[in-house]
């Protein structure tokens, strides 16, 4: 399970453009906390440690304790808005959650002992399909990253969804295929160079023909 993070935030009196605008001015960012069927509420938190935090990693799967006031709140984030001039954000969303909310998160894929991959040592390539998986659990229990075990696969191994043991009551919502996470490919760079030498090669042989076939100017045949 991810630890929980505790956020400060100010509470926003009032929605609309401009309360916002003004928070932003303010160094802030304006969202709101809705769900667990209970009035949303209006809040601001600092633009400097929601950017810290957006670009730590795992955003959308850490529970946040939010800190409004005296009171705090349980929250998970669902939505940032970005300024597509800045790419800063300016809106963040979260939804209150408790120890038996369900939710779908993004959980990021950790790919643990390359070393001990005979495929990686022979020259293979980690060819990632999904750095993070989509799964469903409970909210207290989000796993930080999926650790997957890269030892003894080979090149032209694959890595499924069934072959990740992943936490009691966590399961990935794509449930109709046993979709691919990884491969280990074949070194692209000693194909590309094996495939220019037979060009070259290719290339020699016809030429040698064409001058074989070609005479000199000015002989003639002799019959």
């Amino acid at each position: 399970m991810s630890d929980v993070v505790e956020l400060p935030a100010q509470q926003r009196e009032r929605a609309g453009k401009g309360p916002a605008r003004a928070a932003r001015r303010a160094g802030q960012v304006p969202g709101v906390i809705y769900g667990a069927k209970k009035d949303p509420i209006m809040i601001a938190v600092e633009n400097k440690q929601l950017n810290k935090l957006l670009h730590s990693g795992g955003f959308f799967s850490t529970l946040f304790d939010l800190k409004v006031g005296a009171k705090a709140e349980r929250v998970l984030p669902r939505d940032v808005q970005f300024d597509p001039v800045t790419d800063q954000p300016v809106h963040v969303d979260f939804l209150r959650v408790s120890a038996a909310t369900s939710v779908n998160v993004e959980v990021a894929v950790n790919f643990l002992n390359e070393d001990d991959c005979p495929g990686l040592k022979e020259g293979g390539v980690l060819n990632v399909v999904r750095y993070e998986i989509e799964l469903s659990c409970r909210a207290d229990a989000i796993p930080q990253q999926i650790d997957i075990d890269l030892t003894g696969l080979q090149v032209g191994d694959g890595i499924h969804i069934s072959m990740v043991k992943l936490p009691d009551g966590v399961e990935p919502t794509i449930t109709d295929r046993d979709f691919t996470i990884a491969t280990i490919a074949a070194p692209t760079v000693a194909t590309e160079t094996e495939e220019a030498a037979e060009g070259e090669a290719a290339a020699e042989g016809e030429g040698e023909a064409a001058e074989g076939e070609a005479k000199p100017e000015g002989e003639s045949s002799e019959d």
